[in-house]
């Protein structure tokens, strides 16, 4: 589409179950993509058997649609998203590259944890929030309520919702991006009988809820659907409040964008600008097994063609762009070229990762990133995985890695002393999927071990500098460890503070914000991905430079596997204080410096009051007033904590927290102690120390599991002769 004025670029969002595939198949429909018959039963863009399967998107999926307001041609670039928190990865993604977004909240259930996660992470990238009040019927056949309390209920969802904008949203945006229904940015309809309405349609059209409730009661909502079509009410919706890309880049760039605004490349994303040179943001990466690597993004500056040259920023690489194309649900259709504003899939991007800046070769020099993508949840549980046969060894790791690429919150490692695969997932769904996901890949007999928490270790206090001598005894290093503040745990946790930031960025930002000295903002020499530094408080120390390396290396093998039950470490300084090198290169290698390194590391670690942390859940669970019991049971039981109870009309809604660690088999305990009555959703929220009663049980406990001696080591076994 030439004219940029007439693209929308915006997705779907919601809590898992709402509605939104169903609402992506009536837009296909409009589009003439699918019969009116399948809409609404097709979930045309779970294309993945196991989305149909289960009735439930795990992968956000691309399609472009055409739609006409008043005469005017318009392209809307449709990315459909997941609702379950276990993939929430996907969404994250996938809000790079919308400029709106409709939030599809189910009539009866309202504002879930799940809806207010995906608002908050679009407010952060500054995509603009509409709403589509969905399942309305439900409200009308299973709760039987007249119009009076529908309108009542509608209000009450508008409302949370607003807060959550109010809550979440930057100064500037809050009151513009709250909805109103007399404005026409609430949709209200259900999405499975494919009418819908907004406010100024139901006035220009006089159109009464009372019509809505008796095509119910009378059976004649085929005819709702197609007086009152959803498609126009959402589609209506989206052209008239969703900023077109011109629009929308001028404030999202200074947002997801840190180089020179005033940079040509600057200027021509935020003037969305054709001509400019080509600047695209990559969201999500596919493996077709016949195409190779298939890269979607985001052009936000400059016209991709086939065969340019181009220069993917964090993979350092030139690549040349071997075939252009637009998404059609699982079909790519080739074109030539496409321009700033726009949507594309590119082929010959090999090295391409989710979150890739790729520029026009000639500013490789000049080029900023874009902001790193943030997710919001970390891997917590983890399975080992082997093949049945051991000659499919091969296979298995090929099949793992293109799995790895296409999701970043995958994590695939090798335990090195076992020989196990281990996959690390954000929970025992996602897990599941991608077991699944692997089986149709390869066609692989697989065994799995049952699934286990991903613990972290840290420190509660600062150790004294201990001494780390390398085997032979030529090298020395003198390193302290101490618990990383929580300003600073939580900058690294935002991603404004990272690695690869220019050094005096991230100096300014940890003295102004966390008040480091001067020394210590200035000289970090490594940031670990579970948020550990490395500081260098060395002066005038002879061939440190030959060796920094390596002793980052011994840094990061120390963080990977800590000495208390060897999982990762997390939240710690590291602080190299003095060392004595060795002349002769020959005497300084890896296998000298590593171990010095790592000795001393674990000596600081065990002497600094080491902790066990394990991952805690956020909880919701909305349950009839007569079952509270039972759930307030069954979390306390399992070391949950209540920290709210509120009634709406005849439900209760508990909130409270509780440990992953006792989520296993949840479902089956919740469903006997409430009569199957309960409805709830966990989210992650944060790591926290485990009971003092219970961690030295928990260490024996994974040592055993790991094959390690029960014994925990003591500082002095680092330390040696």
């Amino acid at each position: 589409m030439r004219d940029k004025r007439l693209v929308r670029n915006i997705g779907t969002l919601a809590h898992v179950d709402h509605g939104k595939t169903t609402l992506s198949d009536n837009l296909l429909m409009a589009a003439g993509m699918i019969s009116p018959k399948v809409a609404g039963k097709a979930l045309a863009l779970d294309y993945v058997e196991i989305e149909q399967l289960r009735q439930m998107t795990v992968k956000a999926a691309n399609v472009s649609l055409y739609h006409e307001v008043e005469g005017k041609p318009y392209v809307i670039n449709l990315v459909d998203t997941p609702g379950h928190v276990d993939f929430t990865g996907h969404v994250t993604r996938s809000l790079r590259v919308m400029d709106g977004a409709i939030v599809v909240v189910d009539a009866v259930e309202g504002v879930m944890t799940q809806t207010e996660t995906v608002v908050r992470q679009g407010l952060e990238e500054r995509v603009r929030p509409l709403l589509f009040i969905n399942k309305v019927d439900r409200l009308i056949k299973e709760l039987r309520l007249g119009p009076r309390d529908i309108q009542r209920r509608f209000i009450e969802i508008i409302r949370d919702f607003n807060e959550l904008i109010d809550l979440y949203g930057e100064p500037e945006f809050k009151e513009k991006w709250k909805v109103n229904p007399a404005k026409g940015t609430v949709a209200f309809g259900s999405a499975l009988h494919k009418w819908g309405f907004t406010i100024p349609i139901a006035q220009k059209e006089g159109l009464k809820f009372d019509y809505i409730v008796d095509a119910y009661q009378k059976g004649y909502v085929e005819e709702l659907a197609k007086e009152f079509p959803l498609y126009r009410a959402i589609l209506d919706m989206v052209v008239q409040h969703i900023p077109n890309p011109v629009e929308a880049q001028r404030y999202r760039i200074p947002k997801l964008w840190k180089g020179d605004l005033n940079s040509e490349l600057g200027k021509a994303m935020i003037e969305c600008d054709e001509e400019g040179p080509t600047v695209i943001c990559i969201s999500k990466i596919n493996v077709d097994p016949h195409a190779g690597i298939v890269a979607t993004g985001r052009v936000f500056s400059g016209t991709v063609y086939e065969g340019e040259e181009v220069y993917l920023l964090s993979a350092k690489r030139v690549s040349r762009i071997q075939q252009v194309s637009l998404y059609m649900g699982p079909y790519r259709e080739a074109v030539p070229e496409i321009p700033a504003g726009n949507i594309v899939a590119l082929l010959g991007v090999e090295d391409a990762r989710a979150g890739e800046t790729i520029v026009d070769a000639q500013y490789k020099d000049t080029a900023a990133p874009f902001e790193r993508l943030h997710y919001i949840s970390e891997p917590v549980v983890t399975i080992a995985i082997e093949p049945v046969r051991s000659q499919d060894l091969p296979k298995l790791i090929d099949a793992l890695r293109k799995m790895a690429i296409e999701d970043p919150t995958l994590h695939v490692r090798i335990n090195e002393e076992t020989g196990e695969y281990l996959i690390s997932g954000m929970g025992a769904l996602h897990l599941e999927i991608t077991l699944w996901d692997l089986k149709q890949r390869t066609n692989l007999e697989v065994k799995t071990s049952p699934p286990v928490v991903v613990y972290r270790e840290s420190v509660k206090t600062r150790s004294p500098v201990f001494e780390g001598k390398s085997p032979n005894k030529h090298n020395r290093v003198y390193i302290s460890v101490e618990p990383l503040d929580e300003v600073a745990l939580d900058l690294l946790q935002r991603g404004e503070v990272y690695e690869d930031q220019d050094w005096r960025t991230r100096a300014k930002i940890l003295r102004e914000k966390a008040g480091w000295s001067t020394d210590q903002a200035r000289n970090i020499w490594a940031i670990d991905e579970n948020l550990n530094v490395l500081v260098n408080l060395t002066s005038g120390v002879q061939y440190l430079r030959e060796v920094r390396d390596t002793i980052i290396m011994g840094f990061r093998w120390a963080m990977r596997e800590g000495p208390l039950a060897q999982e990762p470490v997390r939240g710690v300084k590291v602080i190299l204080h003095d060392a004595q090198i060795h002349e002769d290169p020959a005497h300084r290698g890896p296998a000298q410096m590593i171990p010095a390194t790592r000795r001393a590391i674990y000596a600081g670690f065990l002497t600094a009051k080491p902790v066990l942390l394990e991952p805690i859940l956020r909880i919701d669970v909305k349950v009839p007033q007569d079952q509270l019991g039972g759930v307030l049971n069954v979390l306390t039981k399992r070391r949950g904590k209540i920290s709210n109870i509120e009634q709406h009309g005849g439900l209760m809604y508990v909130r409270g927290e509780i440990p992953v660690s006792e989520t296993f088999n949840l479902s089956d305990d919740m469903r006997s102690a409430t009569m199957g009555k309960a409805f709830w959703s966990t989210q992650f929220l944060r790591w926290a120390p485990v009971p003092e009663s219970l961690m030295k049980d928990l260490i024996v406990e994974i040592r055993k599991r790991k094959g390690l001696p029960e014994e925990v080591p003591r500082p002095e076994d680092f330390l040696g002769p």
